[in-house]
Parts: C-alpha cells; structure tokens; sequence
C-alpha cells in the first residue's frame, strides 16, 4: 500500500472546508455521471488506430477520439485524415461498431485555411462527430474562429480550443471567445493547466460556461517536465476536477490523454480507469473528503504499518486550523489581533505568530487588503525579535511597489512573482504556500506564482541573478523548522480560513 499524494489530499480537504462553490446537496449533481472516453495517442504509434479501439474496448470504454496521421490498420489501409474517402470512413465505421466504440471527437488540430475547416468539419459531420478539439493560434481568431462558428452552427458539431502549456489563463481564453456563439468553447486540457501554473479544480471552474471536452490528467507536479501518474495519485486533484466536473453536469467525454511513454503503460490506464469508475459513482462528499483513494493506496493507518511502509509514512489525516478560536496557540500582544465573526484581525500592535514550529507543511489561507494595504505570511521563523533575518516571507500587498520583489506573492526581496496580480481592496484571496525542504512554492487564487529553491541563495544580501537582498544571512542557511507569522505593517488586514498541514 501507499500513502495518498499529500498536496493533492490537502486540496482536496479544503474544498470541504470552505473552497466549494456549489452545495454537494444538489440531487442532480449527486446523481451525475460523467462520460469516460480514450484519447487514441494514449496507444500512438507504433500502435493502429484499430488497436487504439481494441484497447479501448477491452477497458470498458465506449467513446474515443483519434488523432491526424495515426495509421487504421485492422486490415484498412491509410491514416486518419480529414481527407479519407467515403468507402474508408464506412470500413472505419464498421470497426468501430464491430467494438461497440463510437468515434466523439476528433483532435487536437489546427486548420490553417477556409477550405480545411470546411473539409473538417465535413468529415466531423460524415463521421457522426460530437465534436473537434482545434488549436489555431490566439492571433488567428479573429480571421479563422468566425469561420468555425459558422461551419459548427451549420454542421451540429461544437468545436473547443484547446490548450497546450503557455502563459494565457484559462479566464484570457474565455474573454477572447466572448464575440463568438456557443458552438466554440474550450477543449481543457488539466495536464496542461497544471504545467503552465494553474490549479485544475479552478480553470474547470472559470470555464465551466465554455466547456467542449476534456483532456483529463493527474501529475507528478506543478511544473513544465511533470509527466502522467495513475488518476488520483498525482499532484493534480483529480477527485476535485471529477467532483468539480459533475457539479457542472458537464454532458460531454471525458479522456484519457496519458502522454507519458512507460512500459507499465497498460497497468497505469487500467489503474486510471477503476478509480475514474469509483470516483464517478462516489458521493459527492467522498470526494470532497478523500474518500477515494486511487488503487493501491489507503488512508488506514493499520495497512500501512502492516505492509512495512518506509519510516515516517503516516496516513493523511487532513489539515487542521492555524490558530485556535481563543487565539491560546498564538503568540502576539494582548489586543492586537482578534477574531470577528470567523475573520482573523490585525488591531495594531504587532504581529502575529504561532506557538507551534513547522518544518516542511502545505498551509492554506484567504487574506482581504484594505487600498495599499502591506502585509505578509512568514514562514520558519527562529526569532520573531528579529524576523527580518530570520524568516521567509511570502508578500501581502494591495497595489505596485518599487521593485518586482515586493509584489504579492514574491518572496520578500529575494524573488519575484512570474507576473503581476492585482489585489482588488475588500476582496478575498487565497494562499496556498507549501514548504517541502529547501522549495518554497507560492500559489495565488489557484495560480502558481513561485516555486524557489533556497539552495540557490547562497550569499548574505544578494541574490543568485547578483541583485541585492536586505538580509543578513543567506537564505540556503535559514532554519528549517520554525514559527509561521502573519504581519501587521500599519494597514488593514483580514484573514480566514486558515489551516496547516505538516508533512
């Protein structure tokens, strides 16, 4: 047995807690289930399209989209092209329903002229398409989109964009199809969100009026090189994106997409397939609360003894609260900070700091600025006499500073964020910080914004691009284990929701 997936789990437990935007309680969500599909690269050459099918019917799956080029094979000549003849689109027809396997989608591809969007979408319509999954650049919708929206509304077939790693958030993408009609939405590849620095559970959510498809995938991480792990035992949440998924009703496929090429590749889609099939028919609220575990893993503390698990594993228990409700775990001046009806307040007076030390720990928080509001998280603190050396800290702040090191979600004068978020005053936002060893990673409202590497930082007050720090000691030699703190700098600052859990 293993142990569950640590981030995963801990984001699942604060949907329960206060992250879920519909009630679990809704009959026709509870009630809902999702549509399993196979993407045929998943079984990509050297393997047929013929075999890609078999495959996908052995698994108990009765929906595919293929992929241009892929070779037919089952003793049909030629590739899976938008051009296939008639008399070739009735012999892959019949071997489709020789599997009873249906043909929903088609992608991802990107037409390039008028005439191979309409010659596309002739053959979605000859094929009995649901719909295309199509990536034409962000430049180009102006010229070619109209042109889809057109060719979906005359054929019944939706088209979604699809998304492969970049910068563009998945709210950018619902802004520009603004102009266009329903027919056009978004083909959401989790995989790739998760690459690019979004969290899953909340792109399905800013593109839950949009949604075409789905390319469905669960990670190693939140990083570029990351690569496909059974479902439910990556980085990805995917009890969340299930969850999430079915509280939208979402009445399209969901695929399998696994792009990573081992040779347990069989075992790992098998293995993906039971726990979508467990998750899709699990209440509402096993999801939320992890109850789900992907095979081979437990949440039994006796399994794991048993069978010898590594020193140190321990089943995941979920977060708990940061601070108690009469602030006894807190360390600050008498009448400086106050809870008011669920919402931590700074009153003046100094800061605010834990009893309790933490080494390695994911901790959730929600924060509200008042206008050039200045504030932050610390992090491992050793001494909270003289924090400024002694502690990491993940910056709070409402509007622009001097320097880019200093805006929300930096650490404080040592790192940037990857871009520029704007705090809006009177408005909550979400921390999710995890602290794993010598990495620090910062999400903001379900955005990665950094992931640092204190060995990196190996001189006192100065940074490894050469640019100047205000501290005295180098970050690579901070204390592992120490103190976290919420700031008081002059201004106002709210926060709730707070909850920690120690790795």
């Amino acid at each position: 047995m293993k142990h569950f997936p640590r981030l995963a789990a801990f984001l699942l437990s604060l949907l329960t807690l206060h992250l879920s935007l519909f009630s679990a309680d809704d009959p026709a969500a509870e009630s809902h289930r999702l549509k399993l599909g196979m993407q045929a690269w998943t079984f990509k050459a050297p393997l047929t399209f013929a075999e890609a099918v078999e495959r996908t019917s052995a698994l108990g799956i009765r929906y595919i989209q293929a992929y241009r080029g892929q070779k037919i094979g089952g003793g049909i000549e030629g590739e899976l092209l938008p051009d296939m003849d008639a008399a070739t689109r009735e012999k892959v027809l019949a071997l489709l329903k020789k599997h009873n396997v249906t043909l929903a989608s088609f992608g991802v591809y990107t037409p390039k002229t008028d005439e191979e969007c309409r010659q596309l979408f002739a053959f979605a319509k000859a094929m009995g398409l649901r719909d295309l999954a199509i990536e034409p650049g962000m430049a180009k919708w102006p010229e070619i989109l109209p042109v889809i929206e057109k060719l979906a509304r005359e054929t019944g077939v939706k088209a979604g964009i699809h998304n492969h790693p970049n910068p563009n958030r998945p709210s950018e993408y619902m802004a520009s199809l603004k102009p266009y009609g329903s027919e056009i939405g978004l083909f959401a590849d989790t995989g790739h969100w998760a690459r690019s620095g979004w969290e899953p559970v909340a792109g399905l959510r800013e593109v839950r009026e949009r949604l075409v498809g789905v390319h469905f995938k669960d990670l190693t991480d939140f990083v570029r090189k990351a690569h496909d792990v059974p479902w439910g035992s990556g980085a990805g949440n995917a009890a969340g994106q299930i969850a999430e998924l079915r509280r939208q009703k979402f009445d399209g496929v969901v695929y399998i997409e696994y792009e990573y090429r081992t040779p347990a590749l069989p075992d790992e889609v098998a293995a993906s397939v039971d726990w979508f099939n467990r998750a899709n028919a699990a209440p509402l609220a096993d999801l939320d609360a992890n109850r789900v575990p992907p095979k081979g893993f437990t949440h039994d503390a006796t399994a794991v003894t048993a069978t010898k698990a590594p020193s140190g594993t321990k089943p995941w228990q979920g977060p708990k609260p940061l601070f108690a409700p009469d602030l006894a775990n807190a360390d600050c001046k008498p009448g400086s900070w106050a809870w008011e009806n669920g919402v931590l307040t700074a009153k003046g007076g100094g800061d605010l700091w834990t009893k309790e030390s933490y080494g390695d720990f994911y901790l959730s928080l929600e924060f509200r600025c008042a206008e050039k509001s200045n504030s932050g998280v610390f992090l491992r603190c050793s001494d909270t006499k003289n924090w400024l050396d002694n502690a990491i800290e993940v910056q709070i702040l409402q509007g622009d500073a001097p320097s880019e090191r200093e805006l929300v979600g930096a650490i404080f004068d040592c790192l940037a964020p990857s871009r520029q978020v704007e705090i809006e005053p009177g408005k909550w936002h979400q921390y999710v910080i995890s602290a794993r060893g010598s990495r620090i990673t910062v999400l903001l409202d379900g955005e990665q914004l950094v992931s640092m590497n204190l060995a990196q930082w190996k001189e006192p007050g100065k940074n490894p691009d050469g640019t100047p720090n205000k501290f005295k000691k180098a970050y690579k030699d901070m204390a592992p284990k120490g103190r976290i703190g919420l700031q008081y700098h002059g201004a106002p600052i709210e926060f709730r929701n707070l909850y920690i859990d120690p790795i």
